[in-house]
Order: structure tokens, then C-alpha cells, then sequence
């Protein structure tokens, strides 16, 4: 036998040398692979062989090996081995442990990691049932010395993870061990604390003396095992064990924070404490943590805070310390605004003092760190009143004037916020996104800290303007690529104006808003609103921040009315900057922001202030004749926003003629060159629209060489030009002065008024333009019109690159965002021309159902109208070109930007029932039907292309992966928006019109917003039911049968977030809705057989996991007594258990006879049907450990939930509440 061993010994040693050795060919290596992974899974003397191995002598690497032969004879093995070879393994594990380790400082760290797992592999097996002397047997292990006491901390650790943190193995062996575990947790915790305090008393005896250095180093090492033990079990053990004899581990871990060795795990356990949930009043003790003596020692290590340095180390420490004082002010806050009996503590400042020094720390996101609590406190009902609190506020809203700066870019030296940036962000562009959501969440919490000093915060607002007012502007360092002298996005001017310029904007809005009229600093505030009118600058960047100021200092005007003119002028000179005169080349974004930030204050101002600014009306209106009387002046859009701001006025006339004549005259222009007989000929004929645009002609100069491009600005004249009048034009709020003025024209028969809108005439008349536009512009991707394309323009059609990196989720570099023209190439413009058109053209569809309403719907045929021009030749238009079609209505009523919503939502949304047959019928049935086939089609490409990656027949592409990347997203993107849509047509959701209905006119200026700016994420909402048009388009059957098709269809896509919409939002009220109807068995196998194939394909997530077995269940209970087809389905399950399958039938059929609890019949079904339930890859070809239960020793043995549970009529209160009962 031993020279057996000792003859495979050999073998193995080699094979693990041959698999090591960098000089090893490839098939040498595997083949020691093969013969390793053979000898573990075939030969019968692992063990003997594993032990030897393992032995001290061995090499590193050998030792390893042996001891994962003996953890794969433990996994894999242990249930088929006597129990004589189980007690023989784990004494020699003991002993290895006890004797055939080198000292704690020498040990390999991996030796060390496999033998805790072995050891605890055989406790998860064994423990307490066969193995009731396990926690002696370690206490004695430590014994032995500091390498044993170690590998004892390893094991106590790797239990808890495995038992309660990752729960790797069975819930009756994970229930009989966590219990154990808490019957002798206050000995575990005090055996844990005696090590800690043990260990690190003789550490601090022994690290003053050199002669002991090694000893000293071995009693960390201990100590630091030790910390990294109880941080796994303070997460989950009773508060009670942490807070016991008046919380002396808390106290511990404090004076621990001194250890330079030892402060990092110190402060982690400490972190994980406060951090607790539970019961307020049992976490009251936590408060202990504001005693004298604990927050002199958090105190004292936040002090180096800002003076130390960076060692990595010590700045995790920092991070860490950070979050404890977080976590603290969370348990306060939360104690104090509760009824348990908690006082304000005595050194609430000595904690805020430390929270400042975290908060002014060089390290940006150690500020940001702190922002969360500080906005609590400021909001709390107690704290924010306390003289502790109100005097730190001052001192915050200081800091915060500094924090708002934005430095501290990796690549840069310009601030000590550098080196600690280096060490969070990976890229310049990584901490642009942070900063800005950092600044975004700072401002929230400066807002709420001038609630409680607006006065002092504006002092120091008007104080920072006069001062950035006053100084030279230093454009150092700069990296311009345009014109010199300018400032960058890095130049320190410019980043302290935009600092100050967000800053004052923040005080400035609470201001307003929360101090009285008659306290408001009216002279201090007309000041400095003079002041900022009377500055001049050429800097685009540093104008932008001026108008910003502008914007916000203007409320003050309403005190001072000499002053909207001078206002006006400035904002009017704005909208006509540039950086020099007459200047032919491409504006730079920062130009072009410019411009658009004051078309967009005209336009607020418009909105928000329209009574003071009426009077100035005719003026404005002159003004404005005389800036488009140059048509070379301004852009396309530019245009349009200064016409949008002239009709948001027209509103306030509240007299339908004056208002209509008023359009009419405005949009005379427009419609004249709209309508003229050349532009019905282009827009209707595709040859002539791509020359007329230009898209035909080869170009010699592709960035100077336009000659078309003025017949492509007028086209987006007209249509930005009909896009703001739909958008903007109302008839009055208050239904009286509706009425007064010729706006009602009568009632619906719910008692609803019937209004009308002044552009409706102008608008109708130009419809029929817009839908030919429309046609043709989806013609245009006929392969015979793109073959027209000239070389120059051959890819005009193509997703633009800024699309294609928001698609992929790629960011912009910094640098372009302001230095680099808008279009580089005249392509780019051409590129920018079509999808600007595109996406607008829908953009007044979408707007002209809200605004027009019945004078928009009762159009004569408009359903045919619609379906021969907007959904004309869908098969061959892109789906990027196709999301913006299916996603317009939804800004007027859910909380989402209008720039995102196109079409068919809104033509949904605002259409009235008395239109669904005529009109939404009609148009949704066949474009469902459409949409269903063109995402079946493109699921199976998807699918056929992941089944063919490793093919090699497939000819090489230019940036393959890319591409495929790119259409499969868009793919995603196309299916969510399809599903949106539907969701919307079908389902009721509650809050819906909450959430959005009063945002109708927010955000609208986005369409002149800067470049730079980010959309919103969509709110969520809750399922109610269906709505009138989804019970109106299932009533139809081709249509019902089309919409629960698409929806079933779905689950089993490549797309978790739609699969988990439709399973938990769409799919069962419809199913619910036509349910009963006459139904097919065909059809309802299908969609249970849907819902299975969805549970494939997604059941490893657990938010879908969960969901698609609601959804099985319901529809298995449901529908079984009506369609035995079910049955059929189940029995194809893989691994599914007849008998129990046979009990659960029998319940569904009889529900009568039911008296199973409901959660007990998911538990039956989700078992049953568990054989569907898809694995991640990384799992699909893992081998399975098995490990068996043990008799329970804390009560009978629960059984498997069956179908006789609580079926016997004997259940009354005495048998029910008796202690043999189950569910107790």
C-alpha cells in the first residue's frame, strides 16, 4: 500500500511540476491535467495519497495539491465513505493543522485557505450531530501557538460565509448549524473577544522592543485574524451579543483605531455594527459610540485626515472611518425622530467636527461621502434646530464653495485632490461622471441647508459673484484647439465661475422661495444683477455662466421693472454670439451652448414670468422680425426658439381671434415656402428630396463644400418652426377666461369642455406636407433611393456616432464637449440633418393629439393617412430610426423628457375613446402584427449568433464585434420601447398621471438645453388594470391575439428588464382579460409553455426567477380544471416527480377539498417545475455537491411539504394550535 502511494506520490509530483513549469509545452500541460483531474476523480487512495503530499516537507505548490485532493475527497466523497476513513481524515486534518504547519509569518497565505476549507467542509457535513466536540477541538488547536490560533480564525470565518453570508449548502443542515451556532454564540463572541484583547496586548507589550519584532508581528497577525473573524459574524449575530457588558467590543474596536496595524479591520467590525438594522430601541446602545471616550478615539483618527498623506492603506482607513461616522448620524437621526428615549448627545459638535474634516478632506469622494447625512441632519425636525447644528451650517455652506469646484481630475497636478483621484477613477472621464453626480447631490443638500440661513448663504453667494465679477480671467491651463485666449472646461477661471455660478443658483431658488416678500435683500439683490448685466466677456464659457446668473438673480426684477429691458438686451446679444465677427468657420460647442442658453432663458422667462414680461410684447416681437430677417444669422433651431418664445406669450392674450391672427402672421412665412408647389414636389418625390438636400452630389472639400446646405436649413426651419407652435400654443388654464375668450366650443358628454387651439386652422393646413416628408423619409431606405446616395454621403443614413456611444454606453471625451465643432464634415451634418428631421417630424405627430385633440383626431381618414406615411415601408427602416417613432406620447403624462418620447405614445395617451375604432384600432392592430414579426426575426439572428460565435466560415468584418454589439443593443432598446407602447395602451398604472400630468411643460426647453446635459431615468410604477383602449383592442381577436403573442414571445428574449416588465406588469391581465373567451388548448399550451421557456432562459436572476413562477402558477391553477393540455406540458419537465405532480393536479382540480396554505402551494409548484429553471453558464457544467442532511436536533424533522397538509377535518383549534403542528 505505501508503495503504491509513494509510487503515485511521484507521479503526481511531476504532473504538478510539468502543469507549473513556464517551459512546458501546451500539451504537456494538459496532459498532467488529465492525469490530476483523473487520479481525484478514480483512484481509491486519494486520501493517503493527499496526506503525504500535504506533509511539511513538501514544496509549496505539492502541499497544495495534496490538500485540494483531500477537500475533493471531502466534497465529493464524504457521503459513500466509511466512517472509519471519515474519522481517519479528519484526525490527520486535525493533525496537519496541529503539527505539520510552518510558524503564522512563514506559512503560505493559500496552505493556510485550503485547510480552513477542508475543515470546514467536514464541519458543514458533520457538525454538531456527528461531530459535538468541534468547537473544543479548535479551542484546544490554539493552544499550539499564533499559526494554529490563525487557521482556527480562517475556520470560524469561512463557516459563517458559507452558512449565512453565501448559504452553500442545504436549508435543514444551514438551519441545524446557524442554530447551533446562535445557542453558542456568547461563548463564540467571548472566545473571539479573549483572542482579540489577548493578542493585541501582547502585541503592544512586544512592538517597542526590536528584540521581539518577529513575536510581535506573529500577535498582529492574530489580532488582525481575529478583527476579520468577528466582522463575519457582528452582521447577523444578536444585537445583544455586540452591545453586551456595556459594550465592550465597541470600545475595543474604538481603541483599536490607534493601531496603525490594526485600525483598518478594527474599523470595518466597527462599521458593520453601526451599520445594524433591527429594532430601535435595541439599537440605542449604539449611541454609546458619542460618549467621551469613543469619540476621543474616532476623533483622533480623523484628525490626520487631512495632513497625512496618501498611503493607500491608511486612505481605505479613512473611507472606512468615513462611513462609521455616516452610519452614526443615520442611528441618531433615526433614534430621535422615533419614540425611544434618546437625548440630543452631549458631543453632537465633537462629532460634527470630525464630519467636517472629512468633508473638507482633499479627496473628493470622502466629501462626497458625507453629503447624505449632512442633508439629513439640515432636514431633520430636531436636529437642524439645535445651536450644535445651526452653527456648523455657516461652515458647511462654506466648504461647499470650495467642494463645488470641480478639480481633482486624474491626469492633472493642478489640486491635492489629484493623487487621491488616481487612486478612485480610472479615466478623466470616470471622475466627470462622478463629480457631476457628486455637485448634483451637493446642491440638494446646500438647498437644504439655506432653509435654515438663506440670508447668510446669500451673503456669501453675492460676496463669491463680486469677487469672480472683479477678477481677470486666467485661462490657464489650457488645451483650446480653436481659437487662443479662450478658456477650457479645465481653465481655473472658468471652473470657479461654474462652481459659483451653480452655487449662487442653489441659494438664489431658496431664497425666493422660502423668505418672506417684505425680508427679501431686494437692494443687495438688484446689485448684483446690475452688476452682472454691466460685465463683459467674450469667453463663450464664461458667458454661459453669466446668463446662468442672469437667470437666477431675475426674480428680483419683479421688484425693479426699469430693469427687464436691460435684461432682455442681454440675453438678446447672447443669442447672436459669437466669438468672432462674421466668423465663417464651425462653431464650437461652447459657442453653440451659448447661443442656445439664451434662447432658453427667453424661453423660461417666457413660461414662468409671462404677465411682466407681456407688456414688451410688440418690442420683442419687432426685435425678433428684424434677427430672422437674417436668415444666415442664426441656426435653424435658434429660429425656433425665439418664435416659441413669442407664442408662449400669445398665450396670455386669452382671446382665441387675437391669438389665431397673431399665429397666423407669424407663420405666414413659414407656410407660404411649406406649401409652395417646388416644396410639395420635394417632399413627396425621394429622387428630388436627396437633391434637393444635397445627398446626391460628390463633393471635392467635405468640410467647407455645401452648396445645398441653405435648402436643408429651410426644411428644418419649417419643421422646428411647426413643431413650436404645436408645442406651445394653449387656450387658457381657468376655464372662465377659456370661455371669455372664444376657446370652448362646447362639452363632452361626461361634462368635460371641448377646447380649441388658435394654430389648429394653420397647423391642419400643413399636415398633409408633413405627411408626405414623412413617407418619403422613410422611402429614402428603399434600396433603389440609397443606391442614389452619392460616394460622399453613402453613409448619411447611419447611426451617428454620438447615438452609437449612448447605445453602447461609451462617454464622450471631455475635451469635445466644447473645443471640437458640432459637425466636423459636411457628412456629419448631413448625418445630423436626417435624424434631427426624422425624430421631429414624429415630434409634432406626437404633440399634435395633446394640442389639437378633436381638431387633430376628426380629420378626415387620418388612420389611413397615418398608415401610408408613417408606417410605409417599415421593413427596410433601421431600428434606430424605428424607436423614435414608437416612443413620443408619454412626457405629457408620465415623468419622463420629452426629447425621449416620440410618436405612437402620445397618440395613444391623448386620444379619446371616441376614437379608438376609427383611428387606434386601426393603426395599432396591423403595426403590432408587424412588430411582432420583425422581433421574432430578430431574436432568431441573435439567437443563431451566439449558437455560430466560434464558427470560423464567417468572412471577416471591419470591427466585427462592435457592430454586432451595436445591433443587438439596439435590438434591446427596439423591444423595450415595442413593449412600453403596449404596456401603455393596455395597462392603467397607478400614479401615472401624479407623477407627470404637472410636468407637461417642465423640461420642455430641453430641445435648447446644452449638449452636455443628461436625461432623467423614467419613474416606476404599480399594476392596476386594464385600460379602456387595451379592453377595446382585445375585444378584437386578431389583435388580442397579436398583443399576447408579442407579450409571451418576450419572455424567452435575451432581455432581462423586458422579460421582468412583461411578466410582472402585461402578462396576466391580458391573459386574465380574454380568458373567458373561447380559447384554444393550442394556444393556451403555448403560452404556459412560453412562461417554462422564459423560466429557461432567465430563471437564474431572481427578480425574474420569482416573477415567470407567480406567473406559471396562477396560470397552471387557473386554467388546469378547463385545459387537461397542461398536464402534457408538465409531464415534458425534466426531473419532475409524477407522484407529487399527481397530488398537486388533484388539489387544482377539487379546489373545494383545498385547504393547503397558499405559500405552500407555490413552494409544491416551484418545486415541480424547478427543472426549467435555467443555470448562468459558469454553473451549466459544474459538478454538484451533495450534502445529506442529518436528524434535526432542535425538533421533529419537518417533512416535504405535501398536498395533505391541513387536508384533515380534524383541524380544529385544538389540533391547530397543538405543538405537533407545522406551521409553528
Amino acid at each position: 500500500m505505501s508503495e503504491q502511494v509513494n509510487a503515485l506520490c511521484d507521479q503526481l509530483i511531476k504532473a504538478v511540476n510539468v502543469m507549473m513549469d513556464t517551459e512546458s509545452s501546451q500539451r504537456y500541460r494538459l496532459e498532467a491535467l488529465k492525469f490530476c483531474e483523473e487520479f481525484k476523480e478514480k483512484c481509491l487512495i486519494c486520501v493517503p495519497c493527499g496526506l503525504k503530499l500535504a506533509e511539511k516537507t513538501q514544496p509549496p505548490v505539492i502541499r497544495h495539491f495534496g490538500l485540494q485532493i483531500l477537500e475533493h475527497c471531502v466534497k465529493f466523497r464524504w457521503n459513500n465513505m466509511p466512517q472509519q476513513e471519515k474519522v481517519h481524515l479528519k484526525n490527520n486534518v486535525m493533525g496537519l493543522i496541529s503539527n505539520d504547519i510552518r510558524p503564522i509569518l512563514e506559512e503560505e497565505s493559500h496552505i493556510k485557505d485550503v485547510l480552513s476549507r477542508i475543515v470546514v467542509e467536514m464541519i458543514k457535513r458533520e457538525w454538531p450531530q456527528h461531530w459535538p466536540d468541534m468547537l473544543k477541538e479548535l479551542e484546544s488547536l490554539m493552544k499550539q501557538g499564533e499559526a494554529q490560533t490563525e487557521l482556527v480564525m480562517f475556520i470560524l470565518l469561512r463557516l459563517a460565509e458559507d452558512v449565512v453570508t453565501f448559504q452553500t449548502l442545504p436549508t435543514q443542515r444551514r438551519h441545524d448549524i446557524q442554530q447551533t451556532l446562535a445557542q453558542n454564540m456568547e461563548n463564540v463572541f467571548n472566545f473571539l473577544i479573549n483572542i482579540l484583547q489577548q493578542s493585541v496586548n501582547k502585541y503592544r507589550k512586544m512592538k517597542t522592543d526590536p528584540a521581539q519584532e518577529i513575536k510581535a508581528r506573529a500577535h498582529c497577525r492574530v489580532g488582525v485574524a481575529a478583527l476579520n473573524t468577528l466582522a463575519g459574524y457582528i452582521d447577523w449575530v444578536a444585537l445583544v451579543h455586540i452591545t453586551h457588558d456595556n459594550c465592550r467590543l465597541l470600545e475595543m474596536l474604538c481603541l483599536l483605531l490607534s493601531e496603525a496595524e490594526l485600525q483598518l479591520e478594527a474599523v470595518e467590525c466597527l462599521l458593520i455594527a453601526v451599520s445594524r438594522k433591527g429594532k430601535l430601541e435595541d439599537r440605542k446602545p449604539l449611541m454609546i459610540l458619542f460618549g467621551d471616550v469613543a469619540m476621543h478615539y474616532i476623533l483622533s483618527a480623523a484628525q490626520p485626515a487631512d495632513g497625512a498623506g496618501l498611503t493607500e492603506r491608511h486612505y481605505v482607513f479613512l473611507k472606512r472611518l468615513c462611513q462609521v461616522l455616516c452610519a452614526l448620524g443615520s442611528q441618531l437621526c433615526a433614534l430621535l425622530a422615533s419614540d425611544v428615549d434618546v437625548e440630543t448627545p452631549a458631543n453632537l459638535g465633537k462629532y460634527l467636527e470630525a464630519f467636517l474634516a472629512f468633508t473638507t478632506h482633499p479627496s473628493q469622494f470622502l466629501r462626497s461621502s458625507t453629503q447624505v447625512i449632512w442633508g439629513s441632519l439640515f432636514r431633520h425636525k430636531i436636529l437642524s434646530k439645535d445651536p450644535m447644528t445651526m452653527a456648523v451650517t455657516s461652515r458647511y455652506v462654506r466648504a461647499s464653495m470650495t467642494n463645488l469646484v470641480k478639480v481633482g481630475f486624474p491626469s492633472k497636478t493642478d489640486s491635492p485632490s489629484c493623487e487621491y483621484s488616481r487612486v478612485d477613477f480610472d479615466s478623466d472621464e470616470d471622475f466627470n461622471a462622478f463629480f457631476n453626480s457628486f455637485r448634483a447631490q451637493q446642491g440638494e443638500v446646500v438647498r437644504n441647508a439655506c432653509k435654515l440661513i438663506p440670508l447668510e448663504a446669500f451673503q456669501m453667494a453675492g460676496e463669491w459673484l463680486q469677487y469672480q465679477l472683479n477678477m481677470p480671467i486666467d485661462i490657464s491651463p489650457t488645451t483650446s484647439k480653436t481659437v487662443q485666449g479662450l478658456c477650457s472646461i479645465f481653465s481655473s477661471s472658468y471652473v470657479q465661475w461654474d462652481a459659483m455660478t451653480f452655487f449662487t443658483e442653489s441659494v438664489v431658488s431658496q431664497l425666493i422661495k422660502f423668505v418672506d416678500k417684505e425680508k427679501l435683500p431686494v437692494e443687495q439683490g438688484m446689485e448684483l444683477l446690475q452688476a452682472v448685466l454691466n460685465y463683459e466677456t467674450r469667453d463663450p464659457l464664461i458667458l454661459s455662466c453669466v446668463l446662468t446668473n442672469v437667470s437666477a438673480l431675475f426674480p428680483f426684477v419683479h421688484f425693479r421693472l426699469e430693469f427687464l429691458p436691460q435684461v432682455l438686451s442681454k440675453l438678446f446679444s447672447s443669442v447672436t454670439f459669437e466669438v468672432i465677427e462674421e466668423n465663417k468657420a464651425p462653431r464650437t460647442r461652447a459657442v453653440k451652448n451659448v447661443r442656445r442658453h439664451a434662447c432658453s432663458s427667453i424661453i423660461r422667462m417666457c413660461r414662468d414670468y409671462p404677465q411682466l414680461i407681456l407688456p414688451c410684447f410688440e418690442m420683442l416681437y419687432s426685435h425678433v422680425k428684424r434677427l430672422l430677417s437674417n436668415e444666415l444669422l442664426f441656426t435653424q433651431m435658434e429660429k425656433c426658439a425665439l418664435m416659441e418664445a413669442l407664442v408662449l406669450l400669445s398665450n396670455q392674450f386669452k382671446n382665441y381671434k387675437k391669438q389665431k391672427a397673431f399665429l397666423e402672421e407669424l407663420m405666414a412665412p413659414v407656410s407660404n415656402r411649406w406649401l409652395s408647389e417646388e416644396m410639395t414636389r420635394v417632399l413627396s418625390d425621394p429622387t428630388l428630396f436627396l437633391a434637393f438636400v444635397g445627398a446626391d452630389l460628390k463633393l471635392s472639400d467635405p468640410i467647407f463644400d455645401d452648396p445645398t446646405g441653405i435648402n436643408r436649413s429651410r426644411i428644418s426651419f419649417c419643421v422646428y418652426t411647426i413643431l413650436g407652435v404645436v408645442k406651445r400654443a394653449r387656450w387658457p388654464s381657468d376655464l372662465e377666461e377659456a370661455k371669455a375668450g372664444g376657446f370652448v366650443v362646447g362639452y363632452a358628454p361626461n361634462g368635460n369642455p371641448i377646447y380649441r387651439n388658435p394654430c389648429a386652422e394653420q397647423v391642419r393646413k400643413l399636415l398633409h406636407n408633413l405627411l408626405a416628408l414623412i413617407r418619403t423619409q422613410n422611402n429614402l431606405f428603399l434600396p433603389e433611393n440609397m443606391a442614389k446616395l452619392s460616394e460622399t454621403f453613402s453613409k448619411a443614413f447611419d447611426v451617428m456616432e454620438v447615438e452609437k456611444n449612448a447605445v453602447l454606453g461609451l462617454p464622450q471625451p471631455l475635451l469635445e464637449l466644447y473645443d471640437c465643432p458640432v459637425y466636423k464634415t459636411v457628412l456629419e451634418r448631413m448625418q445630423g440633418f436626417f435624424s434631427a428631421l426624422y425624430d421631429n417630424c414624429f415630434h409634432i405627430l406626437g404633440n399634435a393629439g395633446p394640442s389639437l385633440q378633436q381638431d387633430f383626431y376628426a380629420i378626415d381618414g387620418l388612420a389611413g393617412q397615418l398608415i401610408t406615411s408613417a408606417f410605409i415601408n417599415l421593413t427596410n427602416v433601421p431600428d434606430y430610426r424605428l424607436r423614435p417613432m414608437l416612443h413620443i406620447l408619454c412626457w405629457f403624462f408620465l415623468n419622463v423628457p420629452l426629447c425621449l418620447r416620440l410618436f405612437m405614445k402620445q397618440l395613444v395617451l391623448s386620444c379619446t375613446p371616441q376614437y379608438y375604432n376609427t383611428l387606434m384600432c386601426p393603426i395599432l392592430g396591423p403595426l403590432f402584427a408587424y412588430l411582432l414579426q420583425r422581433l421574432t426575426q430578430k431574436w432568431q439572428v441573435i439567437n443563431q449568433r451566439s449558437s455560430l460565435c466560434n464558427s470560423e466560415d464567417e468572412p471577416p468584418e471591419e470591427n466585427p464585434m462592435s457592430q454586432e454589439m451595436l445591433e443587438e443593443q439596439l435590438v434591446r432598446l427596439l423591444t423595450r420601447e415595442v413593449m412600453d407602447l403596449l404596456s401603455v395602451c393596455c395597462i392603467v398604472k397607478r400614479g401615472s398621471e401624479a407623477a407627470g400630468a404637472k410636468e407637461d411643460e417642465l423640461e420642455e426647453e430641453d430641445m435648447m438645453a446644452t449638449d452636455a446635459s443628461q436625461a432623467p431615468q423614467p419613474a416606476t410604477y404599480t399594476l392596476d388594470e386594464l385600460t379602456e383602449l387595451g379592453k377595446c383592442l382585445l375585444k378584437n381577436e386578431d389583435i388580442g391575439t397579436t398583443f399576447l403573442t408579442i407579450v409571451y414571445s418576450s419572455l424567452s428574449w435575451k432581455d432581462t428588464i423586458t422579460c421582468q416588465r412583461m411578466t410582472t406588469q402585461v402578462c396576466w391581465p391580458l391573459l386574465k382579460q380574454v380568458i373567458s373567451g373561447s380559447l384554444l388548448p393550442d394556444a393556451v399550451t403555448w403560452f404556459y409553455g412560453a412562461v417554462l421557456r422564459g423560466l429557461q432562459m432567465h430563471g437564474q436572476h431572481e427578480g425574474c426567477n420569482a416573477a415567470l413562477i407567480q406567473l406559471a402558477f396562477l396560470t397552471y391553477e387557473t386554467l388546469r380544471p378547463r385545459f387537461p393540455e397542461l398536464r402534457t406540458v408538465m409531464e415534458q419537465i425534466p426531473q419532475i416527480q409524477m407522484d407529487c405532480l399527481d397530488q398537486f393536479d388533484l388539489k387544482v382540480l377539487n379546489p373545494g377539498q383545498q385547504k393547503t396554505a397558499d405559500k405552500k402551494r407555490k413552494d409544491i409548484f416551484k418545486r415541480l417545475i424547478s427543472g426549467t429553471v435555467g443555470k448562468p453558464l459558469g454553473q451549466q457544467f459544474k459538478k454538484e455537491v451533495h450534502i445529506k442532511n442529518l436528524p434535526s436536533l432542535f425538533k421533529k424533522t419537518k417533512p416535504e411539504p405535501t398536498l395533505d397538509i391541513l387536508d384533515s377535518d380534524s383541524a380544529g383549534l385544538a389540533t391547530l394550535f397543538s405543538p405537533d403542528t407545522d406551521d409553528i
